[in-house]
């Protein structure tokens, strides 16, 4: 009697929560990787959001393998020995620009600048809460009720978030670096100029090394190939003025906020009657992507680097030499970053968001985040305002899973 009872019940739950029934037995186990369910065609039905580092004190994974490095630097030695002087041939690491990525370059400081005008603008119209005591963003009326909170005082809080309103800079961050004149030349900032040499953003100074020409951040264009002697650049290109202009760049240390890039081209402003969210947002996740795709060709060929234990980024030959890291086992660096190569999220940090399906629903639970996906912060606002969801994220967001109601939690299985 009990048996046929409970399978009267499970008979009575929606028809969509049943066609989720594999969704629901991945999510009701204990914690799996969402790559184990390929689908008929051998495709990851899920795609998995990476996993932060926990412990902090160990160092970031290699983007390329230590064996590989270690043969690169003993080629590097041996070339030393056998050529002492050199002519370098290949750009960027004879000062010169690579040609075929000036174009690249201009088009991802355009796509920046969209990106920033656009958030700006659908900021007025989808809500975005930002947590007071550490980093989470929330899209949405109302922030969630997942207890992930790791700021101050978070164990007296049971890991809940205190929500306030968010901005521009709580959707997409863009850590800064120092702005180099000479990329190959005296290319790393010691520590006594760390507050004379100015910092802009990292991916700024990416899209000026590679041929970008910003008001108030000369960059040093050569015409001929630098040398190097025993490892060491030298540049017999005699510049007019290159004195003068090394003792002037720091004469205004220019504060580069995400709202005065937008003034440098009116042409770049979008209208202020422009209410169309759909075609808007459209247009902004279409320059996010192209933001992203254009950084990935940039890195291929210029060097970006950030430390192993700290978000700390620098971009050009090598990392500078400040000391102003703060992160695990820095005393035994003086403070100094450990530097290694950097990847794509530490220039562009994609800020993974809890995907809301329903903006003036209720709030998300803490017992059903595992129905829940992520997703990017711009990509979440874009599709909250309208824009289609791209088919790189649509399995991350879990879109085809339906979380249970509150009465219906116990008999899923």
């Amino acid at each position: 009697m009990q048996k046929r009872s409970l399978l009267l019940q499970i008979s009575q739950l929606p028809k969509l929560h049943r066609r989720c029934n594999q969704a629901y037995f991945f999510s009701s186990g204990k914690t799996q990787n969402f790559h184990s369910f390929p689908d008929n065609n051998g495709d990851p039905m899920y795609s998995d959001v990476p996993k932060p580092r926990t412990d902090k004190s160990q160092r970031k994974p290699y983007p390329t393998p230590m064996k590989e490095l270690i043969k690169r630097a003993k080629q590097e030695k041996e070339l030393r020995k056998s050529q002492p002087c050199r002519l370098l041939e290949h750009p960027p690491a004879n000062g010169l620009l690579v040609p075929e990525l000036v174009d690249v370059a201009h088009r991802v400081y355009r796509a920046r600048e969209l990106i920033l005008s656009g958030l700006s603008k659908l900021l007025q119209f989808i809500p975005v809460q930002r947590c007071r005591f550490c980093y989470e963003v929330h899209i949405g009326n109302v922030g969630h009720e997942i207890r992930t909170c790791t700021g101050p005082k978070s164990g007296s809080r049971s890991a809940t978030h205190v929500w306030r309103k968010g901005g521009v800079g709580d959707v997409i961050f863009f850590p800064k670096c120092f702005h180099l004149y000479d990329r190959v030349g005296k290319s790393r900032v010691v520590h006594d100029e760390r507050l004379s040499a100015p910092r802009i953003p990292a991916i700024l100074e990416l899209c000026i090394q590679a041929g970008v020409d910003v008001e108030n951040y000369p960059s040093k264009r050569r015409t001929k190939p630098v040398y190097s002697i025993e490892g060491r650049i030298v540049d017999f290109e005699s510049v007019a003025g290159m004195d003068e202009m090394e003792t002037n760049l720091f004469f205004e240390n220019v504060d580069d906020t995400e709202v005065d890039v937008l003034r440098r081209d009116p042409n770049l402003e979008l209208n202020a009657e422009d209410t169309n969210l759909i075609e808007l947002s459209t247009r902004t996740l279409d320059s996010w992507f192209e933001m992203i795709g254009g950084v990935r060709k940039i890195m291929e060929k210029y060097n970006v680097w950030t430390c192993g234990y700290c978000p700390e980024v620098q971009v050009g030959p090598k990392g500078h030499k400040v000391r102003m890291c703060r992160a695990s086992k820095h005393q035994s660096r003086n403070g100094l970053h450990a530097w290694q190569e950097a990847t794509i999220n530490d220039l562009v940090g994609p800020n993974y968001v809890w995907h809301v399906h329903d903006l003036n629903g209720p709030p998300l639970r803490n017992d059903l985040k595992r129905y829940y996906g992520k997703a990017p912060a711009v990509v979440e606002l874009c599709v909250q305002a309208g824009a289609p969801v791209p088919d790189q994220y649509r399995s991350m967001m879990r879109l085809d899973v339906v979380p249970p109601e509150r009465d219906e939690v116990d008999l899923v299985a």
